[in-house]
């Protein structure tokens, strides 16, 4: 068995094509641009790629963006500053404080902060309230793009096991409310586990998402799963003045030869969270 390889590139391509039409037509209507802020306090790497990323797909739709860098030394309450002039701009539908923020900061705070009319990324409490009691008004991106990528491979969702490494506010926590939501039978892993395998060779659905390179290896999949790798970990290059590797959560080489489907790294979940940052800010826009 190989797995088949979820490409989330191709998919979210397609969704960025057909929110293009959306927004053209927007304007031909009469109605204003969509417009989405990307605020960036924090020098992790991951997030720089994230926010290029963002800009880029969003010049492609057409949507008008801003991207705020704040620098180091940048206090809480300068960003703080910072979202509420963005809630105060008409021009701005969207509004997205990059995660992880400079080390001290409160990450709660800052996301209380915006707007919940114009959360996309659906992590400030109103809109984490509305998916967690099965309402939800704001899909968070990341979880909506592995949804995505699941059906748009055919996974059966409905009565399968899912487990998902890792419990985050961004990711684990509110795809755990999406899983049960198609029915899935959800169990949702962390550092005080104990044996994770135990738990992911269980799994129809395993999602892994903690941050930790290579830490999902082929002896701890169910033959057939549908693996979906969210992590992105720079790995430095074993050639002296080579560029580093991007790689996931899950140890591709051994992985692929079990699992029934798998999205890589890059090119997998990435594009996906990006293409669902997008419908969100064009939604927020449709809705005033």
């Amino acid at each position: 068995m190989t797995a088949a390889i979820i490409d989330g590139a191709a998919l979210a391509k397609r969704g960025r094509a057909g929110l293009a039409d959306e927004v053209a037509g927007m304007l031909a209507a009469g109605r204003p641009r969509p417009g989405l802020a990307v605020i960036l306090a924090s020098d992790d790497a991951a997030s720089a790629i994230y926010v290029r990323g963002k800009t880029v797909a969003a010049s492609e739709v057409g949507v008008h963006s801003e991207q705020i860098d704040l620098p180091p030394g940048t206090t809480q309450a300068r960003v703080v500053e910072e979202v509420a002039r963005l809630n105060a701009d008409p021009a701005i539908h969207g509004i997205l404080v990059q995660l992880p923020l400079y080390p001290g900061m409160d990450e709660e705070e800052v996301i209380d902060a915006i707007d919940p009319r114009k959360d996309v990324d659906g992590l400030h409490p109103f809109n984490f309230g509305k998916l967690a009691e099965g309402a939800p008004t704001v899909l968070p991106c990341t979880p909506a793009g592995i949804m995505e990528c699941l059906r748009s491979a055919g996974v059966e969702i409905r009565g399968r096991r899912a487990v998902i490494v890792g419990r985050s506010i961004r990711v684990g926590r509110p795809l755990a409310s999406l899983l049960l939501l198609e029915d899935a039978t959800v169990t949702v892993c962390h550092s005080r586990s104990g044996d994770l395998g135990r738990f992911t060779r269980e799994a129809d659905i395993l999602v892994a998402a903690v941050g930790r390179a290579g830490l999902v290896t082929g002896d701890m999949v169910k033959p057939g799963a549908a693996v979906i790798d969210v992590g992105m970990n720079r790995r430095p290059s074993s050639v002296p003045g080579g560029r580093d590797r991007i790689v996931g959560d899950v140890d591709r080489a051994s992985v692929e030869p079990v699992a029934g489907h798998l999205t890589p790294v890059p090119g997998g979940v990435g594009p996906m969270t990006i293409a669902m940052l997008l419908a969100n800010t064009v939604r927020a826009a449709r809705a005033g």
